[in-house]
C-alpha cells in the first residue's frame, strides 16, 4: 500500500485556501464525473478525487492529514508497504463524519480506510451519523434560445441512493429545473439539497448542473459569442445592401452589407450573444449565394455579366 498525496491528487499546494481547494475539485469533477466523461480512468480518478477532497475539506483531517505527512516525510520514502505510525493521530478529535459516515466511503482506497477508518467510525457512533449530504454533479443540455431567454425544464438523473436494505441501487429521479436567461456553456445551476441525503437530521446536499448548448440550426457557439453564416447574392456583395438577419433572441435586424464585400468577412452584432460582463457578441460570416443558372434569361445575364466586367479569380495563382 503507499502513501497517498492528497494535494497532488487535486492539483493544489499544501498552502491551499478552502476555497481552492473546493474549486479544484468542482473542476476536476466536471472532467471525470463517470456520467458525463469520456476519460478511459474517469472512475477510478473520480474515486481518488473525492477520497481526496473528503479529507482535505475537513479542517480535523486535513490537520490530521499534515501531521501524518510530515511524519512519513522524516521517515524516508512513502511508498511500498505504508502502515501508519503508532499513535500518529493522538491528540486529534474528529468531530463528524465528512461524508455522512463509514458507509459512504466503501470504495475509498485501503490508505484511507487504514489511516482514517476507526476515526470516522468512533466519530459515526459519537454522532449519531450527524452529517451533511454530498454534492452531486451532472450535465444539462440546452438550446440557444432556452440560454438566452431562460425556461423551465424536467430532467431525469440516474444515480445511486440507499434502498430500504442499506444497500446502494440505481435509481431515475425526475427533476424540475429553472434556467435563468443568460447562461453560457460550463455556467454551473445549483439545486439546493437535491445532492445525497443528510444524516442524523441534517440537510441534503445540493445537486450541480454544467450548462451545455446544444447544436442549432442557424448559430454556433464560442464562449459567450454566437457566429451565424449570412448568405447574400453577388449584387449585394459587390453594391452593398440592407438585409434582414434573424437574431437568437428572437425577431430580425436589418444589417448594412458594405460595397465591394467578399466571402468570409464577419460583421459584428455588439451585444446579441449571451449576458456577461461584457456580454457576447454575435458574428455575421458573409457567404456569396450564386443566382442558379437554370433558365435562358438567367444563363444569357451571366453571359452579359462576363462581357461587362471581366474577372479572373485565379489571377493570383499565376495563371
Amino acid at each position: 500500500m503507499d502513501f497517498k498525496d492528497y494535494y497532488q491528487v487535486l492539483g493544489v499546494e499544501r498552502t491551499a485556501s478552502d476555497d481552492e481547494v473546493r474549486k479544484a475539485y468542482r473542476k476536476l469533477a466536471r472532467k471525470y464525473h463517470p456520467d458525463v466523461s469520456k476519460e478511459p480512468d474517469a472512475e477510478r480518478r473520480m474515486r481518488d478525487i473525492n477520497e481526496a477532497n473528503d479529507v482535505l475539506r475537513d479542517k480535523e483531517k486535513r490537520a490530521a492529514y499534515d501531521t501524518l505527512a510530515d511524519r512519513v516525510a522524516r521517515g524516508g520514502n512513502p511508498q511500498g508497504d505504508f502502515q501508519p505510525p503508532p499513535g500518529w493521530d493522538e491528540g486529534f478529535e474528529f468531530h463528524r463524519a465528512s461524508q455522512g459516515g463509514p458507509a459512504d466511503h466503501a470504495d475509498f482506497s485501503d490508505f484511507f480506510s487504514s489511516v482514517f477508518g476507526a476515526a470516522e467510525r468512533r466519530s459515526a457512533t459519537r454522532q449519531n451519523h450527524r452529517a451533511r449530504g454530498e454534492d452531486h454533479h451532472a450535465a444539462i443540455e440546452i438550446s440557444v434560445e432556452e440560454a438566452l431567454n431562460g425556461a423551465e425544464r424536467e430532467i431525469a438523473l440516474r444515480g445511486l441512493e440507499t434502498g430500504t436494505d442499506g444497500q446502494p441501487e440505481l435509481r431515475t429521479r425526475t427533476l424540475s429545473v429553472k434556467i435563468p436567461a443568460g447562461v453560457h456553456p460550463g455556467q454551473l445551476i445549483r439545486l439546493a439539497r437535491q445532492g445525497l441525503p443528510g444524516h442524523g437530521g441534517e440537510p441534503a446536499g445540493d445537486l450541480y448542473l454544467e450548462v451545455r448548448i446544444a447544436p442549432h440550426k442557424l448559430y454556433r457557439v464560442d464562449g459567450r459569442d454566437l457566429y451565424m453564416t449570412l448568405p447574400v447574392t453577388p449584387t449585394e456583395a459587390a453594391l452593398g445592401a440592407q438585409v434582414q438577419v434573424p437574431t437568437p433572441g428572437g425577431g430580425a435586424v436589418e444589417v448594412t452589407v458594405p460595397a465591394r464585400a467578399r466571402a468570409g468577412l464577419k460583421l459584428r452584432l455588439k451585444g446579441r450573444g449571451f449576458a456577461g460582463h461584457p456580454p457576447g457578441d454575435l458574428y455575421l460570416l458573409l457567404e456569396i449565394a450564386l443566382p442558379p443558372a437554370d433558365s435562358d434569361a438567367a444563363r444569357a445575364a451571366y453571359v452579359q455579366l462576363a462581357k461587362a466586367a471581366p474577372f479572373n479569380p485565379r489571377s493570383h495563382l499565376g495563371v
